[in-house]
C-alpha cells in the first residue's frame, strides 16, 4: 500500500499519519505517572501498586512522581502543560478534578478541555477514624459529643476543600452540628496526628486508613459509601443514618489534550492489561477499591456530573481559596 493509501486509511480512523508513525514507536523512554498529592494518598498508593504492571504491559519503565501543592493543582497544571506526546500522564482523584474548580477561583486548567479521559481505575469511600481508646467509636457517640460543645469537637482532613473536608461540612449539615475542621496538607500528616492524639477525628480515603484499622491504630468510626464496603464490612455507613451523606473518591488516568490518539489507544490497551491482571486486582481491592468498569466517555459523564454536585456542596460550605 503506497503512502497516500495507508494516509487515507489513517484519517479515516481519525489518527493523523504522523501520529501513527509516532504511535509506532511510542514507548521509547521512560513514562511519568504525576501523582498530584502527597505520598499516602489514595491516587499514590494506586499508582505504586500498578507502576509495575503498567509498565510491563507498556513496554517502557513507569515512574511515580508526587508533584503536590494547592490542593493538587500544581500536579494538574504540570501535566497540562507538558508535551503532548504520552509521557507525561496524569493519575489523579475526584477531588482535585471535581472540586477544584468550584473551589479556587483560578485552578490553572481546565479539568474538561486541558485533558483526555484515559482511563478510569476504581472508586473508594472516605471513613471517619478516631485513636484506640477515643471515646467516639461509633457515629451516634460523634453526634452526641458535638451537640454537647457545638464548636468544640475537630476533626483533620487532607487539606482545605477536599472530599475528607467537605464530608464533615455534610455530616455537620446532615446532622445538625458544628464539628471544626483541622486542614492539613496531605492525609499522612493528618492520621499522624490522630494516631498522636493531637486531633480526635479525621476523615480519611478507606486506602490510606485500612492498614492502621486492620493494625488496631485507628478505630473505623464510618464509611461515606452509600453502601459497605466489601474490603471492610464490618463498617457501618454514614449514610445508614443520614442517607444524603455520601462521598467517595474516584481514581483515573488522564492525558493532555492533544496526545495522539493512537498513543491513548496504547495507553488504554495496556491498562486493560493491567486491569486483567488477578493479582493487580486483588491488590486494589484490598485496599477497598471498587473496581466497576467505566468507558472513557462514561468518564467525561462522570466528571461532568462530580463537576455539578460539588459546586453547590462547596458554596454551600463557604469554602474559598485563591
Amino acid at each position: 500500500m503506497n503512502k497516500k493509501k495507508i494516509r487515507g486509511v489513517a484519517f479515516f480512523f481519525g489518527i493523523s499519519l504522523a501520529g501513527l508513525v509516532f504511535a509506532q514507536a511510542y514507548p521509547s523512554k521512560p513514562i511519568s505517572l504525576v501523582v498530584p498529592q502527597t505520598a499516602g494518598g489514595t491516587n499514590d498508593i494506586v499508582a505504586r501498586l500498578m507502576a509495575p504492571a503498567f509498565g510491563e504491559a507498556i513496554g517502557s519503565s513507569v515512574i511515580v512522581e508526587n508533584k503536590p501543592g494547592a490542593g493538587g493543582n500544581i500536579g494538574t497544571q504540570g501535566v497540562a502543560r507538558a508535551p503532548k506526546d504520552g509521557y507525561t500522564l496524569l493519575l489523579t482523584i475526584n477531588s482535585a478534578q471535581a472540586i477544584n474548580p468550584a473551589l479556587y477561583k483560578n485552578p490553572g486548567f481546565d479539568p474538561i478541555n486541558d485533558f483526555i479521559p484515559v482511563y478510569y481505575i476504581g472508586a473508594t469511600p472516605y471513613v471517619l477514624v478516631s485513636p484506640p481508646g477515643s471515646p467516639y467509636k461509633t457515629l451516634a457517640e460523634v453526634v452526641a459529643a458535638a451537640k454537647r460543645k457545638p464548636g468544640e469537637l475537630s476533626y483533620a482532613s487532607a487539606g482545605n476543600g477536599t472530599i475528607s473536608h467537605l464530608l464533615g461540612a455534610m455530616l455537620n449539615t446532615s446532622a445538625g452540628i458544628d464539628m471544626q475542621h483541622i486542614p492539613y496538607k496531605g492525609v499522612a500528616p493528618a492520621i499522624n496526628d490522630v494516631l498522636g492524639g493531637q486531633v480526635p477525628l479525621a476523615f480519611a480515603s478507606l486506602p490510606s486508613a485500612l492498614n492502621y484499622i486492620k493494625a488496631g491504630k485507628l478505630q473505623a468510626i464510618a464509611i461515606s459509601s452509600a453502601k459497605r464496603s466489601s474490603a471492610a464490612p464490618e463498617i457501618p455507613t454514614i449514610a445508614e443514618t443520614y442517607p444524603d451523606c455520601v462521598g467517595e473518591v474516584w481514581v483515573a488516568l488522564f492525558a493532555p489534550i492533544g496526545t495522539p490518539a493512537a498513543v491513548v489507544k496504547k495507553i488504554q490497551s495496556a491498562m486493560d492489561k493491567v486491569m486483567a491482571s488477578p493479582e493487580v486486582r486483588e491488590k486494589l481491592a484490598a485496599q477497598g477499591l471498587d473496581l466497576s468498569p467505566v468507558t472513557p466517555s462514561r468518564l467525561v459523564t462522570l466528571l461532568k456530573d462530580e463537576l455539578a454536585k460539588w459546586v453547590k456542596i462547596v458554596k454551600a460550605s463557604g469554602a474559598q481559596l485563591d
